[in-house]
């Protein structure tokens, strides 16, 4: 069983991209501590191919390389915030119309090769200074909302769960800058991550 971890600095969590075993610091290297000891006698193999700043139009330019020739039964995908972020960033503005076009492309491509996709949700949590990215970002969210479901085994609503979270505990726990995950944020992408898979590819 091979699972490649697709998307943005989320997932590349400063791995070694020297090394294709290097996993990184975050979600996916808790998910594979906690996920290798309930499949003791399984040959996981667990592959993290993020790349920090990439859009969503990156990993579709980068998904044969980094994807399918891999051959993995399942890929797990966050991407978009970045698409948001840029255009305060560096004023690339948004293509809504681009946007959708270039995940709804990556999903199929995905697909359509016979691998199975875990979408995990972009978020935006409640920390003060990424208030001003929440009007784009929830304009982006419902184009993800619309098409996301349809295209994957298995999505999971992390913006939904970690803003709602966020309203008994304080959103920090989760997030410092409301886009990078803590510790406690990574645990829970992981965890979120593991049940989605279970469900659908591990048996």
């Amino acid at each position: 069983m091979k699972i490649v971890f697709f998307g943005d600095s989320i997932t590349d969590s400063g791995r070694n991209r020297e090394d294709e075993k290097s996993l990184g610091t975050g979600y996916v290297r808790i998910l594979a501590d906690k996920l290798r000891p309930l499949y003791p006698e399984s040959e996981l193999q667990l592959v993290n191919k993020g790349v920090s700043g990439d859009e969503v139009g990156d990993l579709l330019a980068r998904m044969k390389r980094d994807v399918l020739d891999l051959k993995p039964d399942a890929a797990v995908v966050m991407a978009g915030v970045n698409n948001v972020i840029h255009q305060f960033k560096t004023g690339k503005k948004l293509d809504f119309a681009q946007f959708e076009s270039d995940f709804t492309a990556l999903l199929h491509g995905l697909k359509n090769a016979g691998v199975s996709v875990i979408l995990l949700q972009p978020y935006l949590l409640p920390a003060p200074e990424a208030a001003f990215m929440r009007p784009l970002f929830e304009k982006m969210l419902e184009k993800v909302d619309k098409f996301g479901p349809l295209l994957s085994e298995e999505f999971v609503a992390l913006n939904e769960i970690f803003n709602g979270l966020s309203e008994t505990v304080p959103y920090t726990v989760y997030s410092l800058d409301g886009v990078h995950p803590t510790y406690g944020g990574a645990m829970l992408i992981a965890d979120l991550a593991i049940k989605a898979l279970r469900r659908r590819i591990l048996k």
